[in-house]
């Protein structure tokens, strides 16, 4: 080992330059992480680079900089980061970047490894007086690849790629074996087929190119320096938190929540106000920001005007009371992701060069300002949506400036709205790679998986004395859950029940740090949208292996307890790995016939009769009681408009049809919750540093201030001091006449609510752990380790519990608080985007079910609707029918209100606009109309079109009285319950069905799916999305006249 210096030009907190010498120590022996290495370094940890690539590549600090995206293609191999470049990362890029390029360097699925040259005595280069930092930095990387070349015997070229022509020139002919080419030239020699790369990489060296060309004159105030923001937070002076962009007033209106508790301002008790985008100063929705609080002079009150589409409302009478005020002063961090634009017109374009043009892209995320991209092919991609990234945002540029990355489709396109969605929501699940799927068991018809016999012995076989069931919905494919109940031989205090939750045994087959793991990680979660799922796990598992079908054995983890027949006191619980056979797989109808004790036909019985007696008498009234027990601790019963998609044996969606509230759906939900609570405790009390658990955060007061006032005018008073007293209170506000009164106010309740977060026990004090809305200590996910990442690590750990209770320890070290708690943030993360993306594709549904019908004359295009908001310019109204919710506006852009004639129908004209609590008026020359809360009104439905952004449903008003249908609808149509969104989803499936047909015949082909749609699709055959294209096709054909 020999010691030198390291000379380091930092600059102090107050901003003075400062020289500082540190200690350098030089090894000969440093670990090269190639599998061609024949000086026996030290390479057992950390990834190997394999000796069948053609070569290896080694970036320079410029490259590794500037063109990290391009060295994430995972087609890219053989790459050897320097601790040179990785420096240059960490200096110039940020936290961020560099947290980027480390997982880079962690993950196994990329084939690239870290090599410390500056470690390394014989590759290590000092630099020289008055030589530029750059010039060190590639000449450093320069004399690690000739080490690496040198050290690996000649056995395998290395390239090294650089932007520094000068570099090309006097490096590019001196070693043999060791080849220096710019980065381009090195994409067209070495991965010609891979053109993604190279159109990125032109983006990129485009955007870099122009960066730097704006004007001298500011736009926005500089950003603080970070030890000024720093120090600033510390003192109370500055607020921090994550900005949040209203979308209905982008331009306008963004909040920032308050994060932290060094604020000393007593006054400041919710979120500050941002308005206007000077305020805003460059920060981007979902940025880390410092903000500073205006005068209280200056501060202003949130917009309570409805103002999507319908121009800004000015005047006082749209705010609420005054609220903090500030203006952003600093970014703490930068949360930029990938946004999907859509580039203008050609009249919108600006010509730059004769290569290039600068174009205003304008992002579908309403939030997100516009953004400045240089490209040549502005023309070629008019209303085309784009994939961009964002460079920078200097104070002299009115709009950040970004580079595009890939092209999605053209705009309104529906495979290309699909992309639209899961990119805007940071959603990427590219199909499983053969590396992956090779991690998995073998089971097809010749070779049928069987149950290993070594796992027969170390399990509790339950296949010949238990009957296991489940209930799930009709043809469920994933099937996680399934359930048992019998009874056993009195004890001393009388009758038992033993109660059996067993769950899908997942961790099994995905092993801890596989690829598989892995890419579950990633997900956290199976992602479902309007007609399609994006599975977390290889469907050989999620369909097959670990879906617990009828009639054939299966892994499970189970928990099973011992049960007072009549107090469902538990005498004891046990835990563990159990091998399974269901006798029966029930969907929730069939089940819920049983338990009313109705006959019904089990196909899955054959000749074997269930004991019904047994279902209704027994299972049903227990679960009762154990949600009674939950019910006394105050859990709440909510509601929201949950939808499922109803498909066909072939994957086609053939309807979406509302979650009808079956007593099943309770019995089941309340077995799948108590295996969730009891496995917290059980891993709570093995672990309690490193436990995954999750919580409900009681919601903030303020948040029920609609529920109150909404309830409050219908002479209901909403108790929320406790989830107790909420849940008593909305039990009670109950209207006979109505009984979709009491489901708004559930369903405002539930839009009050915290979102429930996993979490870390070792980073949540325990009074922290409770769940608000189910009335429990310790909750977590634990029964569906098939669609949550969550469930899987709850597995693991209730795995090592068990193993610690015998005496054995775990046999792998469980995950620290820390890293657990950095998980739980991405699950969290990942769920929310899911969340959102079934949301948006619900909508997008919608949508094109309005679309091609004529509002005035389609019968269908007029509901009732019940409204259970009021607000300053209208209303916001729900629509059972079609489970839609939306704003009805009383008064237009040009000042006109809403007018009700004799017959209730209803006409603009101008007048004048009066808001009350619970009700709102409008008045003209013919009178007074009146509008008050959970009335029932008629609106017609429409869509509105957009180009850059997702169409939405409008709503206008057609009379102040509740819509009567005509009578021919009245008599086909199904009952209420059961319609819902089926009657939209059906419809349109008809029509696709028809218009597919007539396509076929027509051109004599079946229809064949494009890239994209088997990229994104990840089903077997075309669905709806696919056959909708040809409807549009053939818009123009009269199908009834056919």
């Amino acid at each position: 080992m020999i010691k030198t210096e390291k000379v380091l030009h930092l600059k102090s907190s107050r901003g003075r330059k400062v020289r500082v010498v540190r200690e350098h120590y030089l090894r000969e022996h440093v670990p090269c992480y190639s599998s061609l290495c024949q000086a026996q370094c030290a390479n057992a940890e950390g990834k190997v680079l394999s000796g069948e690539v053609t070569h290896y590549v080694m970036p320079d600090a410029g490259v590794a900089r500037d063109f990290m995206e391009i060295l994430e293609f995972r087609e890219i191999q053989g790459i050897v980061f320097t601790q040179t470049a990785c420096q240059a990362v960490q200096h110039s890029r940020g936290r961020r970047q560099y947290n980027r390029l480390r997982s880079l360097l962690k993950d196994p699925r990329h084939h690239c490894i870290l090599f410390a040259n500056e470690f390394q005595e014989y590759s290590y280069c000092p630099r020289e007086k008055g030589e530029p930092q750059d010039k060190w930095q590639t000449r450093c990387v320069y004399h690690a690849a000739v080490w690496y070349h040198d050290h690996l015997a000649g056995l395998k070229p290395v390239v090294m790629i650089t932007e520094d022509q000068t570099a090309v020139a006097e490096y590019s002919s001196l070693n043999c074996g060791v080849y220096v080419l710019c980065t381009q030239e090195y994409l067209q020699t070495f991965w010609p087929e891979l053109q993604a790369a190279l159109e990125l990489y032109c983006s990129i060296a485009q955007s870099l190119q122009e960066k730097g060309s704006e004007g001298t004159e500011r736009e926005y105030t500089e950003h603080l320096p970070a030890e000024v923001l720093e120090a600033g937070i510390k003192s109370g002076r500055y607020i921090q938190g994550t900005l949040n962009v209203n979308k209905h007033r982008a331009q306008h209106e963004a909040f920032v929540r308050f994060e932290g508790s060094s604020n000393k301002s007593s006054e400041l008790n919710s979120d500050v106000l941002v308005c206007g985008g000077k305020n805003r100063n460059r920060a981007v929705h979902g940025d880390m920001v410092a903000v500073e609080l205006l005068p209280k002079g200056e501060w202003r009150g949130r917009t309570t005007a409805l103002t999507e589409g319908q121009g800004e409302e000015k005047g006082d009478e749209t705010q609420s009371q005054p609220m903090a005020t500030g203006r952003v002063v600093g970014i703490l961090q930068r949360n930029w992701r990938d946004y999907v634009v859509t580039f203008p017109p050609k009249e919108e374009t600006q010509s730059q060069s004769r290569n290039s043009q600068r174009i205003l892209a304008t992002p579908w995320d309403q939030r997100i300002p516009k953004i400045r991209i240089s490209t040549q092919q502005a023309d070629k991609l008019q209303d085309h949506r784009v994939i961009v990234r964002l460079d920078s945002w200097d104070s002299t540029s009115l709009y950040p400036n970004g580079h595009s990355v890939r092209v999605l489709g053209r705009a309104g396109e529906l495979e290309t709205e699909v992309q639209t969605i899961l990119i805007e929501n940071c959603i990427h699940v590219p199909p499983f790679s053969e590396a992956q799927l090779g991690e998995m068991p073998v089971s097809s018809p010749e070779s049928p998986w069987s149950v290993d016999p070594a796992e027969v012995i170390t399990r509790r076989d339950l296949r010949q004395t238990h009957l296991v069931f489940s209930v799930d919905p009709r043809g469920c494919e994933d099937v996680d859950d399934t359930l048992s109940i019998r009874s056993l031989p009195p004890g001393p205090r009388g009758e038992r029940l033993e109660l059996g939750v067993h769950i899908a045994d997942v961790t099994h087959f995905v092993k801890e740090g596989s690829l598989t793991d892995l890419e579950a990680r990633a997900r956290a979660t199976t992602y479902y949208l309007a007609d399609r799922r994006y599975d977390m796990l290889p469907a050989v598992l999620s369909a097959d292996l670990c879906s617990l079908l009828g009639g054939v054995d299966r892994y499970a983890m189970s928990v099973m307890w011992d049960l007072d027949a009549q107090t469902l006191a538990v005498n004891k619980v046990w835990y563990g790995r159990t091998l399974i056979q269901s006798s029966y797989q029930l969907y929730y109808e069939l089940a819920q016939a049983l338990l009313n004790g109705e006959e019904a036909e089990v196909p899955e019985l054959g000749t074997i009769m269930l004991n019904t007696a047994e279902w209704r008498g027994g299972r049903g009234p227990r679960t009762r009681q154990l949600r009674a027990q939950r019910d006394k601790g105050g859990a709440l019963e909510l509601e929201g408009v949950e939808v499922r998609a109803q498909l066909d044996e072939d994957r086609n969606i053939t309807a979406l049809v509302p979650r009808q509230p079956l007593e099943v759906h309770e019995t089941v939900a309340e077995c799948m919750i108590y295996a969730n609570h009891w496995v917290a405790r059980k891993i709570q009390e093995s672990f309690p540093q490193q436990a995954l658990l999750r919580h409900h955060p009681p919601p903030r007061q303020e948040f029920f201030n609609q529920l109150q006032d909404s309830a409050r005018a219908r002479g209901f008073t909403i108790d929320t001091r406790s989830n107790k007293a909420l849940a008593d209170s909305l039990d009670r506000a109950v209207d006979p006449r109505d009984p979709l009164v009491n489901r708004l106010l559930r369903v405002m309740a539930t839009m009050a609510m915290s979102n429930a977060l996993y979490f870390s026990t070792g980073a949540c004090p325990v009074d922290q752990y409770y769940h608000y809305g189910l009335a429990l200590d310790r909750y977590t996910h634990f029964t569906s380790p098939i669609r949550r990442y969550a469930d899987m690590i709850v597995h693991r750990l209730l795995t090592a519990a068990i193993a610690m209770e015998k005496g054995a320890g775990p046999a792998k070290a469980l995950a620290s608080n820390k890293e657990l708690e950095e998980m739980a943030q991405q699950i969290n993360n990942k769920n929310r985007a899911a969340q959102h993306a079934q949301k948006v594709s619900t909508e997008l549904f919608q949508c094109l079910y309005f679309r091609d019908k004529d509002p005035e004359t389609d019968e269908r295009c007029v509901a009732d609707a019940v409204i259970y908001t009021i607000r300053a310019n209208g209303m916001l109204v729900f629509i059972p029918q079609y489970g839609l919710k939306g704003a009805v506006y009383l008064k237009n852009r040009e000042g006109q209100v809403v007018s009700e004639r004799q017959d209730g129908g209803c006409d603009w004209q101008t007048g004048s606009l009066q808001r009350y609590l619970d009700h709102i008026t409008t008045t003209t020359a013919a009178g007074t109309s009146t509008f008050n809360l959970f009335q029932h009104i008629t609106v017609r439905i429409s869509v509105q079109l957009s180009r850059c952004h997702s169409d939405t449903i409008r709503l206008e008003v057609v009379s102040n009285r509740p819509h009567q249908a005509p009578e021919t609808q009245v008599q086909t149509s199904q009952p209420q319950g059961a319609r819902g969104r089926s009657q939209l989803v059906q419809e349109v499936v008809r029509q696709a069905e028809e218009a597919s047909q007539q396509a076929e015949e027509k051109r004599g082909r079946a229809s064949k799916l494009s890239t994209e749609e088997r990229e994104f699709r990840q089903s077997k055959c075309p669905n709806l999305y696919s056959l909708l294209e040809e409807v549009r096709e053939l818009a123009l054909l009269d199908l009834a006249a056919s």
